[in-house]
Parts: C-alpha cells; sequence; structure tokens
C-alpha cells in the first residue's frame, strides 16, 4: 500500500499557536465533522540515515522517514565504500554513524510525519504526531499543522477524520519543548508511541514520550543488545503495554517450526531435545536469544547458565557467539549455541536469522534433525556432522515482506492494550541468555 501526503497542505505556526489552531479546526472550520474517535499516534522519527545519505548525495529526496527501495539499495552500497564488514544491517546504527563522518551538505524537502503510509492512515488516527530531529542540532523548533483523512477507497467517512502534527527541530530543541506535546495528547483516546529509532538515542526522552499507559512500539534489533532486552524486560514487568518490531519478525520461524512438529508422529520428539543451534547475521544476537527463550518458554525448559563463545571463520576473524544449558523437564540436559556467521548481502535490520537446527533424541527411535533456513541464506554450517543417522526434516523459512509500518498498522487494528504473553514470557528468559 503505497504512502501519501496529507490532504490539506500543512500550515507553518508558532509553536504556542498549535493548541489554538486546532481548537478553531474542529470548532469552526470542520464543524461538521467530529473527527475519529480511534488513537493518538506519537512517532519519534529521527531518520538519521536517509538524512546522512541525503547529505551526502547519495540519495535524492525528499525525507520520508520509510525505508524505500533506493535508500535501502544506496544503504547497501555505502557498506563497503565506508570499509564497514559485509555483514553490516541497512539499519545498523554503526553505518549511520560512519556516513555522518562523511563530507556533504546537500538538502531536500523533509516530509516527515506529513507522508503518511497508507497501512497506516487506513486505521484513521485520530492524532498523528511526529517528532522529526534534524541533523543541525542549533535548528529552531519548527511546529506544522494540517487536517488528513484516508482516500476514499480506504474506507474514509468525512472530509477529515483527524490532524497532523509535526515538532520539527535539533533534538535538544524538542527535548526542552517536550510540554507542547502532552496537551495534544487527549486522555479520552488510546495511545501508541513508536520509537523509531536506536533504543540507545535518548533514554530520556523516551521516558518523557512514553510513560504507561501509552503503549510503545520498540525495535529491539537497534541499539546495544543489553539496553534493548533491558527495556523490553522492564517496560513489560511495570505493566505497560509494549510491542516489538522485532518480535514480530519472528512469526515465520516459529509458524514454521511449529508445522514441522505438527504431525503426529513427530510431537513426542518435542519432550527429547538435546541440541538447539541458532546462527544469525552479524553480531546482534537479540532475535537468535528471543526466538530460544520462546521454545525453552513453551517446552518448559530451565536455563542453568549462559555463556560467551569463540570461534574462527576460515581463521581469519574471531567471532563471539553465546552458549548456554537448559535442564528439560525430565531432567535431562541440552546444550545451546547461538552464532554469528558472516554474510555477504545482509537484510535490512541487525541480527536476521539465518538458520536454525534442533537435534531431538526420542527413545527408542532414531534421532530427529530439523533444520530451517531463511530464504537468502543457506544451512551448510547447520548441516555438517553426523546428520547421516538422524531423521533428517529441512525447510525453507519465507522472508517477511511487510515494512515497519505494515507491521505497525497491524498492530493498530488488533488493538493489544496489553503486552502479547509469548513475548512477555521470553523477554525474561532472552535477558537471561544475553551473557553479562
Amino acid at each position: 500500500m503505497s504512502a501519501q501526503l496529507t490532504l490539506q497542505a500543512p500550515t507553518a505556526l508558532p509553536p504556542s499557536d498549535v493548541v489554538p489552531y486546532l481548537e478553531k479546526l474542529w470548532g469552526e472550520d470542520l464543524q461538521h465533522t467530529s473527527g475519529a474517535a480511534t488513537f493518538s499516534l506519537v512517532v519519534y522519527e529521527p531518520s538519521w540515515l536517509q538524512q546522512h545519505l541525503i547529505r551526502t548525495g547519495r540519495v535524492s529526496g525528499p525525507l520520508t522517514g520509510l525505508l524505500d527501495h533506493d535508500l535501502i539499495a544506496a544503504a547497501k552500497e555505502a557498506v563497503p565504500a565506508l570499509d564497514l564488514p559485509f555483514s553490516t544491517a541497512v539499519m545498523d546504527q554503526r553505518l549511520a554513524w560512519r556516513l555522518g563522518q562523511q563530507p556533504g551538505d546537500a538538502r531536500a524537502e523533509d516530509l516527515r510525519g506529513q507522508f503518511v503510509d497508507g497501512a497506516i492512515s487506513a486505521h484513521m488516527p485520530r492524532r498523528l504526531i511526529t517528532l522529526a530531529p534534524t541533523l543541525d542540532e542549533a535548528r529552531p523548533l519548527e511546529t506544522l499543522v494540517a487536517a488528513y483523512c484516508p482516500l476514499p477507497d480506504e474506507g474514509g467517512g468525512g472530509p477529515a477524520c483527524g490532524d497532523v502534527v509535526v515538532l520539527r527541530g535539533g533534538r535538544e530543541v524538542l527535548k526542552s519543548k517536550l510540554d507542547l506535546v502532552l496537551p495534544l495528547i487527549s486522555d479520552d483516546l488510546p495511545c501508541w508511541v513508536w520509537w523509531n529509532s536506536s533504543l540507545d538515542e535518548a533514554p530520556e526522552l523516551l521516558e518523557a514520550l512514553a510513560p504507561p499507559p501509552r503503549r510503545l512500539v520498540v525495535d529491539s534489533s537497534l541499539g546495544q543488545p543489553r539496553r534493548c532486552i533491558d527495556v523490553l524486560v522492564d517496560r513489560i514487568a511495570s505493566g505497560q503495554a509494549v510491542n516489538d518490531l522485532n518480535w514480530l519478525r519472528l512469526r515465520s520461524w516459529r509458524e514454521s517450526l511449529a508445522m514441522v512438529f505438527d504431525p503426529p508422529s513427530r510431537r513426542n520428539a518435542l519432550d527429547h531435545v538435546v541440541q538447539l543451534d541458532i546462527d544469525v547475521e552479524g553480531d546482534h544476537p537479540l532475535k537468535g536469544l528471543l526466538l530460544a527463550a520462546w521454545l525453552a518458554d513453551r517446552l518448559g525448559w530451565e536455563l542453568v547458565e549462559s555463556y560467551g563463545v569463540e570461534t574462527d571463520w576460515a581463521g581469519t576473524r574471531r567471532e563471539k557467539g553465546i552458549g548456554a544449558e537448559f535442564r528439560r523437564r525430565d531432567g535431562s540436559a541440552l546444550q545451546f549455541r547461538l552464532m554469528p556467521v558472516p554474510v555477504g548481502s545482509p537484510k535490512i535490520h541487525p541480527g536476521a536469522l539465518v538458520g536454525l537446527r534442533l537435534i531431538c533424541a526420542p527413545e527408542g527411535r532414531p534421532p530427529l534433525c530439523v533444520i530451517l533456513c531463511s530464504e537468502s541464506g543457506g544451512c551448510m554450517r547447520l548441516e555438517a556432522g553426523g546428520m547421516a543417522s538422524m531423521e533428517l526434516a529441512e525447510d525453507v523459512v519465507p522472508l517477511p515482506n511487510e515494512s515497519e509500518e505494515e507491521e505497525l498498522a497491524r498492530l493498530l487494528s488488533g488493538g493489544h492494550d496489553t503486552t502479547n504473553p509469548l513475548l512477555a514470557a521470553a523477554a525474561p528468559i532472552a535477558a537471561k541468555l544475553l551473557p553479562s
């Protein structure tokens, strides 16, 4: 579904005039439209990667905050040009940082907050508030306001179903003007806060924007792994509704694994797992740890210990992985290994899964080896070592083709005023799996 511009040209206003203008907009200009009784959506949208790609002349504008094909292609071309490892993902914050060290002063029109993805607009947000920090930290605050509604074929039923507010300026300026945001969020409607950036960034701003009972959406693949998992665990423990886009991307892996064990002849094998191996792209392990934690929770495994492991690839580079020992319900031990593997064409988000191997040893039957591979990655490493004596079940996991905006729209459509119980159970286990 394509993105759309707001239907009314945004009006630039002094910050102090935003609330009076909106009151007048709905009280007089749009008096025959009550507005959608849906939700408010607050988005922190720095788009540092796109800003730097535009500034250095690698892509043209406008600046939208959306991950389109041109941006992804330019980012992948920049990785070897900047002497970064080939396994560097498009959204790895180190790529944006390295681009920030390059010269350039190209500019483009900034449409963040005005360029609304159709999947989101179809749910008719009552108010969409975008905080759009700029590379120029000294840039003063600009505020833009526009009436907004979805296109007719997407279910829009009136001349306007909501409005858009954009706050643009240097990050420190935005922090100092957060008092402008609070009056814009109605207490009568649910409020979602989408932190569309690294969780390492501006933690005090995240705290201010997303207190409970607002519903928080994050991406635990963006930021230092310990910081990311701690945010998930702490927010979930507080009772806040938390949604993790990194967790949502595991859906096809969980479904594929469940399908392998759907035949009655294989279900008993899940009680006899002896080894679990997961390979991930690059050095961000959280996605793989969340998958392992989900399995541990569903199958009743107890974590005994976790530790760091190292391996050499072709004797040239030392990679750090994670090992752990679990204890099954019957008291038997099983071993877990998560390893980073070198890839030449990484996916968009850090730590994408390459493959999974699950070995089961049911009593009185040949061992069962289950291997799942991503569409873009092989499983040669996981296929090595004594597979000839085992029953082999191998499958390819389809790659999700939904954008962040489409995943967010899925959340908005479902309500989700509580954290997904599977994520709530898996996150604390993943936190313990991650060595200090």
